[in-house]
């Protein structure tokens, strides 16, 4: 057991198997699985995304000016590449897999061209790009510079460093009526 949960990969892709065979149990429509396999998708990696959106903002943020230097390292280089890693992924998986369930659904070009029907769905997802947009153009080539994943002297790491709070905070704040959006677009 204790080799089997050591092995977070493994962990994960028993869960997904899990998950999905769970899905085509309790929706035997096979016609349907795609569209629930999508969408329990999009969840998971949203959770994974905004999770770690706001772990960078609740926690790491505004605990790291209180860390004493010699154990900045040891956030800067490990905890904070690797949550980046999953930050960066969960945000692209997380709209390619919306993308996908607004597509296989049949409403993505109305979603996004803010029909009525779908104004509130396409309000949630046009936020999700321009957040997904701030975490791979901005926020990440951002972190590379104040992390020191690539060179950089102290005051462009500084000013990268202040970038990505910035751009962090500005996700934070549409991550809120975009979480509203899509959590009550069904409702009508």
């Amino acid at each position: 057991m204790d080799k089997f949960f050591a092995n977070l990969h493994l962990v994960l892709i028993v869960g997904l198997a899990a998950a999905i065979a769970l899905i085509a149990y309790v929706h035997p429509d096979q016609s349907l699985l795609v569209n629930y396999v999508l969408r329990w998708l999009h969840v998971f990696f949203g959770i994974t995304w905004i999770g770690l959106l706001y772990y960078f903002n609740f926690v790491q943020i505004p605990t790291m000016p209180a860390v004493p230097a010699e154990l900045k390292p040891g956030v800067s280089k490990y905890i904070a590449p690797k949550a980046l890693f999953f930050f960066r992924w969960g945000a692209a998986f997380t709209v390619l897999t919306g993308l996908a369930v607004a597509y296989v659904t049949g409403y993505v070009h109305q979603a996004l061209m803010l029909s009525a029907d779908y104004r509130l769905i396409g309000i949630g997802m046009w936020l999700a790009l321009i957040m997904a947009f701030n975490v791979w153009f901005v926020i990440w080539p951002a972190q590379k510079k104040a992390l020191g994943i690539v060179d950089a002297d102290a005051d462009t790491k500084a000013k990268a460093a202040k970038t990505a709070m910035i751009f962090s905070r500005l996700n934070t704040l549409l991550s809120i009526p975009m979480l509203y959006a899509m959590t009550n677009a069904n409702l009508g």
